[in-house]
């Protein structure tokens, strides 16, 4: 394999949409998502109303990457071996004596070899990978501080409760019915909420529609939900750029299950026919699928047995890990947190920053100091590198986390937004991540300060 990565190269060019092509403005995103799901908590599940009260600095407490145990409540960081970098119970930092009593002397997450190897969902934990998600690890702290405040045992129940309300702000209809709080929230005024592509990333698509690149949208947000962000970000000529649209594709299944547990279907009005198609034939619009099913229709419009296809995305679990494994594409992670780590914003995003809306009509939090969901936590570290104090010796002992680790397995390259390479060269070569390479070479424009400090020292 060669060293190095270029678009120009490939045949077919894939995005995800939230977080990937369409980047949010992550701190109005994530209080309405957390106020969406503890707001559900309360008011149908009789949990106390102090979940609905935050400060700006609560937010610290936002780290993504992080695994809850649903058995005990415990939230972890883990490193690339498995082992526990840091821990704790609601929202109480556990000490190496209480993590030691918890996973034993050598620290080992039990489920570890579960998650790495599948990445499945799991009754006993799960992974916080997204920014959708993301606000959840706050809820998850606060709700078991509150079982311990009202003397209740800490156990698994808790979690429906949390899947409850998960389901009930992003299920498939509640677009349609307005119902929950998240999505009418997003529907009355997406510009609080969502950052317009700038003029260099619709040129960048267009130049590659001319380049003669199959373009494809896949994401797992339903149709309407897709159709209102891109007339947003894109314009109401979205569906002129891409060949292909797959939305409902619940990843990341869609690379790992097989035609006939996965058909696509046609929509209709954003209807989903019943019946699944029993292929693809042409381009078009589509609603959940199959990898494989993709793959053939794709063959067939490159002319080519083996397209070569490059796929953006922000999720470990559902983008980079089943699209290498299951479908063998090149993989470009979208790592915001490269921003929160020293990786200068590109111009394209800070000349869109600067036309949203004042200060003043973002929000309270703003001008108090709210942390950003992707800029680094004090109480959590790094998502790349973990730091920590080493007994008796001089330097601080730094240790890869688990996601740092996945991202150099599974990606091709990382970048911390599509504005960053829009206006270079198609033919433009960027260093892949390689496993006879150090951990800096990958991240583009830079690695983020954690990884180079650690390569430093290491070196």
């Amino acid at each position: 394999m060669s060293e190095y990565f270029s678009l120009s190269d490939c045949d077919v060019i894939g995005f995800d949409l939230d977080h990937t092509l369409c980047r949010y403005h992550l701190k109005e995103t994530s209080r309405l998502i957390y106020e969406s799901f503890a707001r559900y908590l309360v008011e149908y599940k009789d949990y106390d109303k102090d979940l609905l009260n935050l400060t700006p600095a609560t937010w610290d407490f936002c780290c993504k990457g992080l695994v809850v145990d649903l058995e005990d409540g415990n939230l972890v960081k883990l490193a690339e071996d498995g082992t526990v970098l840091r821990a704790t119970h609601g929202t109480k930092d556990l000490s190496t004596e209480e993590i030691i009593k918890h996973y034993g002397p050598k620290k080992e997450w039990r489920h570890f070899h579960s998650l790495s190897t599948s990445f499945t969902r799991s009754a006993k934990y799960y992974f916080y990978d997204n920014y959708f998600d993301l606000p959840g690890v706050l809820l998850c702290g606060k709700v078991v501080d509150m079982l311990h405040k009202r003397g209740i045992e800490v156990n698994s129940d808790f979690w429906k409760d949390m899947v409850a309300a998960i389901d009930h702000n992003y299920n498939t209809s509640a677009f349609k019915e307005d119902a929950g709080t998240y999505f009418p929230s997003v529907k009355r005024d997406p510009s609080q909420y969502l950052q317009p592509c700038s003029d260099s990333v619709k040129l960048w698509l267009r130049s590659m529609k001319s380049a003669g690149k199959v373009l494809l949208l896949i994401t797992s947000s339903h149709s309407d939900y897709c159709r209102l962000v891109c007339e947003h970000i894109i314009g109401k000529d979205f569906e002129e750029l891409f060949d292909i649209i797959i939305t409902n594709a619940l990843k990341p299944g869609f690379f790992s299950l097989v035609p006939h547990q996965r058909p696509f279907r046609t929509l209709v009005n954003d209807v989903e026919d019943s019946e699944g198609l029993p292929s693809l034939d042409k381009p078009g619009w589509y609603s959940q699928g199959n990898w494989p099913h993709l793959h053939k229709l794709l063959k067939t419009m490159t002319g080519k047995p083996e397209p070569k296809v490059a796929y953006f995305g922000d999720s470990i679990r559902s983008d980079m890990f089943p699209a290498r494994t299951f479908a063998d594409w090149e993989t470009v992670m979208i790592v915001e947190e490269m921003e929160g780590e020293g990786v200068p914003k590109s111009e394209a995003t800070m000349a869109n920053e600067a036309q949203a809306e004042p200060l003043e009509k973002r929000g309270k939090f703003e001008e108090q100091g709210m942390k950003s969901p992707s800029a680094v936590s004090n109480q959590w570290g790094s998502y790349f590198v973990d730091t920590q104090k080493s007994d008796g010796e001089d330097e601080d002992a730094q240790k890869l986390t688990w996601c740092c680790h996945c991202i150099h397995k599974y990606s091709t390259m990382a970048i911390p937004s599509v504005e960053h390479i829009a206006d270079l060269p198609l033919d433009y070569k960027f260093p892949r991540f390689s496993p006879d390479k150090p951990y800096t070479t990958g991240y583009y424009p830079r690695p983020p300060d954690s990884v180079l400090k650690r390569c430093k020292n290491v070196s």
